[in-house]
């Protein structure tokens, strides 16, 4: 009899999730490498693994075994082709943006009022309120940073609410913006995802309120961590290896089903705080603890930041984003005293993923908070995304008048032309740049959704260069020694190009001295006849944009974004 390994919180063996997941990512023509395999101690495993032909399409296992490990990854490549996570931050293109449907057939479009009003059908009242409180964001904003197909309208897709089973139509804007991968999850089952799902939210909002106001955990006493041995034995070894590791009870006295284990560095005096949550205390407190290790070996736990003091600097947006991101922000002093704000409570709140589910959402349901979830099962798997809003927003809701990725859908298409344009259209352009208000360390091919190949010209440029080379291109004078001072004091930019700004700064000033002339065999010297004579030929517009290549909005030459669109093509067929 083939031997089968089950694990609390999944309703089928490892080894059925495994061959299931791995037979339909083949037949559906993904060829998944396993890389970066790790298991620095005993019971922590993590695994990095890709598409072969569409790297950009990536996902990282944890967990406590080898088995557990490789499921939770290729679970998450589930969870993000299912709901087209791979996609939220890039372009799909002008073929894409004209087929029936752009990302899923249930998509509904709203026209854009004349008037700039949000739609009535779209959302509802209470989340016009939540998301448009001052009713200043237009309409058009809402237009979905994918397709840029400001004429179609806004693309939405069907949530149902939880409360009462009613289906609301959140625009796919909104969702990119504010929610990232927050409440994604794909499951053996619908129960199992959804509370998976609802876990990650419960885990990252209960983490950014613990960082945010400094709150003191109560440690898990010694007995209780001894009833789990494989987790017991992994925080020995990490002791073992000179770490210091706290274990935390951070269900707030009971309430939330959130654990933490905390590592201290005696060799930097770095702190990283791990978190993680499921309705059962012993999944809860093993996410925490292989959290702590995904993708790092021993050796790569040093870098972290000390504790700080300033608790506003903790609570901050940018710092929960970076404990969003990688949990490597700053933790507060307050966090690390003996004194703890709550008693520990040996909880748990659930056995079947059944009962599971029902408390985290009875548990939302108490604290005031609606439930939206949108099923995936296109391809044979369950999956979901589930939105709380109100808590499970990654960025601050007012990201969409101030951060809104649909900025790009007015200037994409010029600046994917950009050798093409006249001086007008180059005018016009860093006039919209300016009045954007993006700050100038914006990389330009994460602003217009460009997968950019690695080495080219595209993969390292800046909005404050491309603003310095639009300058350039319409004879801006000072705009273009206000560029060369941004770029000459910015780490980031290409040092050979960096050279030809530098030359470009001395050009213009030894002329407004007089005459550059007398100079020119010295600044040879200094910088290069190449650079010089690059810099000479940009500022009398003999050359416009250092040669950099116009793809268009069909991305023409450049490779790795259209093999993300070969990837979209591969499930588009299945929806």
């Amino acid at each position: 009899m083939t031997h089968t390994t089950f694990i609390p919180g999944k309703d089928a063996a490892l080894e059925i999730t495994i061959s299931t997941l791995q037979g339909k990512l083949q037949h559906m023509g993904f060829h998944i490498e396993e890389r970066s395999w790790l298991n620095p101690v005993d019971g922590i495993w993590s695994v990095h693994i890709r598409d072969r032909d569409c790297p950009l399409l990536f996902t990282n296992g944890k967990g406590a075994s080898r088995l557990a490990c490789l499921a939770s990854a290729l679970g998450e490549f589930f969870e993000r082709l299912s709901t087209h996570y791979f996609w939220t931050h890039f372009y799909l293109g002008p073929e894409v943006a004209e087929r029936p449907h752009v990302h899923f057939p249930q998509e509904r479009w709203f026209d854009v009022p004349e008037d700039e009003s949000w739609p009535a059908e779209l959302l509802s009242p209470e989340l016009h309120q939540l998301y448009n409180p001052e009713g200043n964001i237009d309409a058009s904003s809402l237009v979905d940073f994918n397709s840029g197909a400001v004429e179609r309208g806004i693309c939405a897709l069907p949530y149902v609410r939880q409360s009462d089973g009613q289906t609301v139509y959140f625009p796919v804007n909104i969702i990119g913006n504010l929610y990232v991968s927050n409440g994604m999850s794909a499951g053996n089952t619908a129960t199992e995802a959804r509370t998976q799902a609802l876990s990650e939210i419960f885990e990252r909002a209960i983490k950014a309120r613990i960082i945010s106001e400094g709150l003191c955990l109560p440690d898990v006493p010694e007995a209780v961590i001894a009833r789990y041995p494989r987790i017991a034995r992994g925080i020995a070894a990490l002791r073992e290896a000179g770490f210091g590791i706290l274990v935390k009870d951070a269900s707030l006295g009971g309430q939330y089903p959130v654990m933490n284990v905390t590592l201290l560095n005696p060799a930097d005096q770095g702190c990283f705080a791990s978190f993680g949550a499921h309705p059962q205390f012993e999944v809860a407190l093993e996410r925490a603890l292989t959290e702590l290790l995904q993708g790092r070996a021993l050796d790569a736990l040093a870098g972290f930041p000390a504790p700080g003091f300033d608790l506003e600097e903790t609570a901050s947006s940018t710092n929960i984003e970076i404990h969003f991101v990688d949990s490597s922000g700053v933790i507060h002093w307050k966090f690390l005293g003996d004194t703890p704000d709550f008693e520990f409570v040996d909880w748990n709140f659930g056995s079947t993923t059944a009962e599971d589910y029902a408390w985290c959402l009875d548990r939302l349901h108490q604290d005031g908070h609606q439930v939206y979830v949108a099923d995936f099962a296109q391809f044979g798997v369950y999956a979901c995304r589930v939105l709380v809003p109100g808590l499970s927003e990654i960025y601050p809701i007012d990201d969409l008048e101030f951060e809104n990725n649909s900025v790009a859908n007015d200037f994409r298409e010029a600046i994917l032309n950009l050798p093409d344009l006249d001086d007008e259209e180059c005018a016009d352009l860093l006039d919209t740049l300016n009045d954007s208000n993006l700050a100038d360390h914006r990389p330009v091919p994460g602003l217009i959704g460009m997968a950019a190949d690695a080495g080219s010209f595209w993969s390292d440029l800046r909005l404050g260069e491309l603003k310095t080379l639009l300058a350039l291109a319409v004879g801006d004078e000072a705009a273009t020694l206000e560029g060369c001072e941004w770029i000459l004091n910015f780490d980031q930019i290409n040092p050979e190009r960096k050279r030809v700004y530098a030359c470009i700064q001395n050009l213009i000033r030894l002329a407004d001295m007089g005459d550059s002339g007398p100079y020119l065999d010295t600044l040879a010297l200094l910088y290069g006849a190449g650079p010089l004579a690059q810099a000479h030929a940009l500022i009398m517009q003999e050359d416009r944009f250092m040669g950099l290549s116009a793809p268009g909005l069909a991305m023409d030459g450049c490779e790795m974004h259209h093999k993300l669109w070969a990837a979209y093509d591969k499930i588009h067929g299945f929806v």
